[in-house]
């Protein structure tokens, strides 16, 4: 089974082991290639001040392991992707690697518009290639090539020796991706691009000009197909190296409390997921269990312990409220566990059930999960979980918040390199700011409505901004009661340009939905819209993301944001 995924940079233990593989393979198979082209591979992937934007598609066995790649150039601006290297690791030539590869770099055009891929491959033409060997290889590559539908340009003299000793000059193959060939202006200008970034210590600007010259039909004539047609038939199913990575909490539903008023129901992950599926851009995983350690991580373990056992008593259809507060004596806690409530509750509204345990539980799975698959090498990956948590602070609970999600992922993250949270629900995120208050290692960004309005009033002050070694890592931006898209956007923008300036490894975005229109926990104006160019602003960082579901209660508009959201997400992280 081939797990296939973009490799964007050097950063993770997974991607640096997956670009030294792929070096090894291409000194061992392209012995021709300068070695200073090969030490360059990981600046490479993150230079974006190039003509050419690198991209890297690895096809990986499920421990890991290097079974391919494809090594693509991306012109953004003359819209059409080089193919430089497509290969199989050693004992894997045959096995269906190269079409899965293939295929995924087809997609990841679709993707960014591309017009076409081109791809120099020797000549299949006896008269070019005097070696029997060589030759039959390449045919073979024309070959699976020409499946597609990609064969080389005609009547060109593009495969033109550099000199009299030369032998098995390329073919420009283009793949023209299912619609017409290049014109004669594109094919032009990318033949050009194409040799002066592949052989400009060869050739002089005058003998690119004559082989750019020559192409003279409009559009470019492609060679007429010379082998057996047929589909290609990859050994393994083909996915979208760069989807979304879904995890869900399927035990969400238990946590229902069926009284007037109280928002947070299971009606709002199926109004989500149900337009998230319509996208085509998500990959659902199950989630898997996670140790208990992981949330005494981040939370004080009386406080979870009383969580485990009071829920644990509670008859099925019981709630507990708290209602009596220990603003005098706090030192000694009720014995009565339902009076205790108030002890570890910051509201009066958010209640303990039997199932508030076991579904806050869940949610930490999903999340785990999904910040595990961000580890593994995946760019993008969504927890779509309830209860949401950025209102849990490290010894209590509110705002319907039992475990703080988002901080117990930056947690297990932050042993991987720095962590970036940024808040965008309508609420201030009072819980990740109080957990890692004392703490440089993880920023935390709030975007918010100003407390003096907006729950949970006692946060989210601008001039709180971190204490201790965490001095200067707590932003917090709040915003006026009336706002609309625009307005948001100048304070996200101020947001990610701190951001920026920390320089993550991560980012963890705890993805709050109530900043929409009529949302009945909030007085803010963003429309779809808004949602979508969010998404683009956040994207544009292009750093591996973790986004975990908070609040967000109107359920008529909830799907259509958060598809729209993710939509430029996804767009403006390619």
């Amino acid at each position: 089974m081939f797990r296939i995924r973009r490799i964007h940079d050097h950063v993770l233990p997974a991607d640096r082991r997956a670009v030294a593989a792929i070096q090894e393979i291409l000194r061992a198979q392209f012995p021709g290639l300068r070695e200073a082209e090969i030490e360059n591979l990981p600046l490479a992937l993150t230079d974006t001040s190039a003509t050419f934007r690198t991209l890297l598609i690895a096809a990986e066995r499920a421990d890991g392991g290097l079974l391919g790649f494809a090594l693509v150039r991306h012109h953004p601006r003359q819209r059409f992707f080089l193919l430089d290297f497509l290969s199989a690791a050693p004992g894997r030539t045959g096995s269906g690697v190269g079409s899965v590869l293939y295929e995924a770099t087809r997609r990841a055009a679709g993707l960014r518009g591309v017009r076409a891929i081109y791809l120099e491959c020797l000549p299949d033409d006896p008269a070019l290639c005097a070696d029997p060997d060589d030759l039959r290889q390449n045919r073979a590559r024309l070959r699976f090539y020409e499946r597609y539908g990609a064969r080389p340009i005609a009547g060109t003299a593009y495969e033109r020796p550099l000199s009299d000793d030369d032998d098995s000059p390329p073919y420009l193959v283009v793949d023209p991706l299912g619609g017409p060939p290049p014109t004669r202006a594109e094919a032009r200008a990318a033949a050009g691009t194409i040799l002066r970034a592949k052989y400009a210590w060869l050739m002089a600007d005058e003998a690119v000009d004559a082989v750019v010259a020559s192409f003279r039909d409009d559009p470019v004539r492609l060679r007429e197909p010379r082998y057996a047609q047929g589909e290609p038939e990859p050994d393994a199913p083909a996915r979208d190296a760069e989807g979304i990575v879904l995890v869900v909490n399927d035990r969400h539903e238990i946590h229902h409390v069926r009284e007037r008023g109280y928002v947070e129901s299971p009606a709002r992950v199926r109004a989500i997921r149900r337009e998230l599926e319509r996208t085509g851009l998500f990959e659902a995983r199950p989630a898997v269990r996670h140790a208990e350690r992981f949330i005494h991580a981040v939370h004080a373990p009386d406080y979870v312990a009383y969580l485990k056992r009071v829920c644990a008593g509670l008859e099925a259809e019981r709630a507990v409220y708290p209602y009596v507060f220990p603003v005098r004596n706090n030192a000694r806690p009720p014995k009565d566990l339902a009076t205790r409530a108030g002890y570890y509750c910051i509201d009066t509204f958010t209640p303990l059930t039997h199932n508030a345990w076991l579904a806050a539980r869940a949610a930490v799975d999903c999340t785990l999960t999904a910040a595990q698959a961000v580890l593994d090498g995946r760019r993008l990956a969504y927890a779509l979980v309830r209860p949401p948590g950025h209102h849990a602070e490290r010894g209590f609970y509110g705002g319907f918040c039992y475990f703080n999600n988002a901080a117990v992922a930056a947690q297990m993250l932050c042993a991987h390199g720095r962590v970036a949270i940024l808040d965008v629900d309508y609420h201030h995120g009072n819980g990740q700011q109080q957990i890692f208050l004392h703490r440089a290692d993880v920023l935390t960004v709030s975007i918010h409505g100003h407390p003096s309005f907006a729950y949970p009033y006692f946060s989210g002050f601008e001039e709180e901004t971190g204490e201790g070694d965490g001095a200067g890592f707590n932003l917090n931006i709040p915003l006026q009661e009336k706002l609309d898209g625009a307005g948001y956007r100048r304070a996200l923008g101020r947001a990610l340009e701190r951001i920026r300036t920390f320089a993550p490894t991560f980012l963890v975005v705890c993805l709050g939905l109530d900043t929409a229109r009529a949302d009945p926990t909030g007085t803010w104006d963003l429309a779809t819209a808004d949602f979508e160019k969010n998404g683009s602003m956040i994207g544009a960082l292009r750093l591996p993301t973790l986004v975990v579901q908070e609040g967000g209660y109107g359920v008529r508009v909830l799907g259509r944001n958060a598809a729209a959201f993710f939509r430029g997400l996804h767009a403006a992280s390619l």
